[in-house]
């Protein structure tokens, strides 16, 4: 059960429409439409009359929205209390959320480096797909989301206003698994190569944003023989030797150096990236407009 359900609810009660309910939500159409029959699911009795148009909901959906709403308004109450009561420094948890492929390297370090500089703070982080992590923010369950940015693709591109500031640099480069001499498996620039396995990231996953424009624009005889959203996972089909990869420097240095894996292609094929830190205006809280005014002043510093 989740209570975010009950707010997809009132939006495709108050809108008439899945897919304008869906963008007011910020999610795609799939995704609301799966939580509005997750909702279904868990009451056990059909919500929303999909035979109108607009749509509208049922009895026993106006029912539970009624239900939900009160529920919803209360709990959220409650949390608001809990969190002016904790808005001290020594008290305040700063939440941030990131993709899994920032969570995993780079942001560990980065903490490390801003808090030796800010001093220590009480955080949590919560490494999803970054959809979902941007839903979060919107929803105010975490203060920051901490996301790529390049030439080729926004994170937050077309979401309501927040902003944002560069707290670091990576970049995407293809890698392969090493042969015994050293050399990558699947050279993208061997040109009596025809045919390379690609391990992509899907296309829900806002990664490939980045990627396959270069892909387009440079051809390399690619044949996708793998999908996933996750990058760790894409990380272990290319150390098995089972194709080329584009996953962030950050979180593959470490096999680089030791020889698990190595660079599939030259400069060309690789893609610069802005890391950026997102809040929104609206998040008055002192302990994360300090922690902002902070990175700021060092972004200033660094220009």
């Amino acid at each position: 059960m989740n209570l975010e359900w009950f707010k997809d609810l009132a939006s495709l009660a108050r809108t008439g429409n899945f897919s304008l309910a869906a963008e007011q939500n910020h999610l795609s159409q799939s995704a609301f439409s799966r939580r509005i029959r997750a909702l279904e699911g868990w009451v056990g009795v059909v919500l929303v009359d999909r035979s109108t148009h607009p749509v509208r909901l049922t009895e026993a959906g106006r029912q539970m929205l009624e239900a939900g709403g009160q529920a919803v308004n209360r709990i959220e109450t409650e949390r608001d209390l809990l969190r002016e009561s904790q808005e001290e420094p020594d008290k305040y948890v700063v939440t941030f959320g990131t993709p899994h492929s920032i969570g995993w390297r780079f942001f560990p370090a980065w903490l490390q480096a801003f808090e030796q500089a800010f001093g220590p703070i009480i955080s949590r982080l919560r490494a999803d797909d970054l959809p979902n992590c941007i839903a979060d923010l919107y929803r105010g369950e975490v203060d920051f989301v901490i996301a790529y940015d390049s030439r080729y693709a926004r994170a937050l591109e077309g979401s309501a206003p927040t902003v944002s500031l560069v707290i670091g640099e990576d970049r995407l480069v293809p890698v392969c698994r090493p042969d015994a001499g050293g050399r990558a498996l699947f050279g993208l620039d061997d040109a009596s190569v025809s045919s390379i396995p690609y391990l992509r990231f899907g296309p829900s996953a806002p990664m490939g944003k980045h990627i396959e424009p270069v892909i387009a624009a440079r051809g390399g005889g690619l044949s996708t023989i793998y999908e996933n959203s996750m990058a760790g996972a894409l990380r272990i089909r290319a150390r098995d030797g089972l194709g080329v990869a584009w996953l962030p420097r950050s979180l593959v240095e470490a096999d680089i150096e030791s020889g698990l894996l190595t660079l599939a292609g030259g400069r060309g094929w690789w893609i610069d990236l802005e890391v950026r830190v997102h809040r929104l205006p609206q998040n008055r809280n002192r302990v994360v407009l300090g922690i902002w005014g902070f990175l700021e002043r060092q972004d200033e510093h660094l220009v």
